[in-house]
């Protein structure tokens, strides 16, 4: 088991529902961090294959100029996902409620999980429940920087390096098996010396762990 008991605890133990009750039409990451992510859909992703987005909001990332067969959406506000123009069907689900998804087995190619995997209370769950989803090659790939809800993130995520939030990802991975040795990428932005000196920090770290169901 990844985490004990006092790894999955929140500042905020109210429903997420209620959290995320009003939509937030922002971004929670810069325009770097959405580039790098863009990218590497463009070149992990192919055309005319079926998605899931999973814990996704109003906008997706995908790139322009590909062609999905489906995206599917899933999240806790319908009004931020009716807002989403890239996908064709979306349901809402609190994951830490019910993990199972209402979906096939088997059913797509790749799953997305964007800059939210830090709120999952039950990541073993759910991690086995996108290996259930996936085709048997499908990607599956977690994206996240150091931003967060810090009152709804769990402990283990709130307390720990991002290095160490790498190795957690992992961990969630190799937690359900059949899936293949993830792949970790890790990119901190980039600031020259000089500005350095003026005290501008960088912008947001990118980091993304991959696995596909074998």
């Amino acid at each position: 088991m990844p985490l004990q008991p006092s790894d999955r605890t929140k500042l905020d133990p109210t429903e997420d529902t209620v959290f995320y009750g009003l939509p937030r039409f922002v971004t929670h990451v810069d325009e770097g961090f959405i580039q790098q992510l863009t990218d590497l859909y463009r070149e992990r992703l192919k055309p005319q294959t079926r998605i899931l987005d999973l814990m996704s909001s109003w906008v997706s990332h995908l790139p322009d100029g590909i062609e999905f067969a489906h995206v599917e959406g899933h999240g806790l506000n319908a009004e931020e996902l009716a807002r989403n123009p890239r996908l064709n069907h979306y349901f809402t689900q609190d994951l830490n409620q019910e993990p199972k998804l209402p979906l096939p087995d088997q059913s797509f190619d790749a799953v997305l999980n964007t800059v939210s995997v830090q709120y999952l209370q039950y990541p073993e769950a759910i991690f086995s429940e996108i290996h259930r989803v996936l085709k048997p090659g499908g990607i599956a790939i977690v994206s996240f920087s150091n931003r967060m809800f810090y009152q709804k993130a769990i402990q283990a995520w709130r307390d720990s390096s991002e290095e160490y939030r790498v190795e957690l990802v992992n961990r969630y991975f190799t937690s359900a098996p059949g899936f293949s040795a993830p792949e970790a990428i890790a990119r901190r932005a980039q600031v020259p010396s000089f500005l350095q000196m003026l005290g501008v920090a960088g912008g947001d770290p990118f980091y993304a762990v991959i696995a596909q169901r074998v």
